[in-house]
């Protein structure tokens, strides 16, 4: 199992080494970062230069960036507007282009496999502007990523724009064959549920997000807090194709009100999900 844990869960917080040697020291062999400039200055050489000397002396590998999704004024400040590739306004989604290059950029100087891509806004509904806007970006986004070693993978979003079986008619209708497919567990719970979600993608998908919540809300809990049925989300999930070569297990957790979860609950929830897997 390739163990992934996800910088979300620090997003309200500038990323630094420490907390990348925290990550490391927990028991995970790969990060995710989120790119929110507040967090991580992606678009700043010195904050990049910093991280690759740090990735450069040690074991653990960047994985993936989880793409930005809101149009930040500042590394200091978000504006909270969100940014869209699939905006059916030119202006506007040619910023989140080149927004998404800058991130891409970063594998210049610290190689990772995958970019997490948001096709667009949470709840959004299926609107042919909106698939005709991301098809425009994307088609450059992907050829951009390739020359740098990167797969853009879009993750499923509430709604029905981003949707499993519509991710799926999009990259099938675009023929747009090197995208692929992050699965986000707690997004599918939300909707369709677990199963019948993964089943619209399985051979699609290259990396997750795992999380849990009650079915209602975005929540990002820790796995067997909320109410996805694991041993069978496990289960399923292990028909991956990925899975011949251990489909990464990517934790996007985030902090609450009453608790922030800390590395070593993360890294004990996945060693439930070994026992688990073990199990079947």
């Amino acid at each position: 199992m390739q163990r992934v844990l996800s910088t979300y869960l620090f997003k309200p917080h500038k990323l630094g080494t420490t907390t990348l040697a925290e990550i490391h020291g927990g028991g995970f062999g790969a990060v995710e970062i989120f790119c929110a400039r507040r967090h991580f200055d992606y678009r700043a050489p010195e904050a990049v230069r910093e991280l690759a000397e740090w990735f450069r002396g040690h074991a653990l590998k960047l994985h993936s960036l989880h793409s930005p999704t809101s149009r930040d004024l500042g590394p200091a400040r978000e504006s909270g507007v969100p940014m869209s590739i699939s905006d059916p306004e030119r202006v506007r989604r040619l910023d989140a282009v080149a927004e998404v290059k800058r991130a891409l950029e970063v594998a210049e100087s610290i190689p990772f496999r995958f970019l997490v891509q948001h096709i667009g806004a949470s709840r959004e509904a299926l609107d042919p502007r909106r698939t005709d806007a991301a098809f425009s970006s994307l088609e450059h986004l992907v050829m951009f990523a390739k020359q740098r070693g990167v797969t853009i993978a879009l993750e499923n979003t509430p709604g029905e724009l981003a949707s499993p079986a519509s991710l799926r008619h999009f990259i099938a209708d675009t023929h747009l064959r090197d995208l692929r497919i992050c699965f986000d567990t707690g997004h599918a719970h939300i909707e369709d549920g677990v199963g019948a979600s993964w089943e619209a993608v399985r051979d699609l998908v290259v990396t997750t997000h795992l999380h849990d919540n009650h079915g209602e809300k975005d929540e990002h809990l820790l796995p067997f807090e909320g109410t996805i049925d694991w041993n069978a989300a496990l289960l399923a999930m292990s028909t991956a194709p990925a899975a011949t070569g251990g489909l990464p297990c990517v934790l996007e957790l985030r902090a609450n009100e009453a608790h922030r979860p800390g590395v070593a609950e993360a890294a004990a929830v996945l060693e439930k999900f070994e026992q688990a897997r073990a199990a079947v």
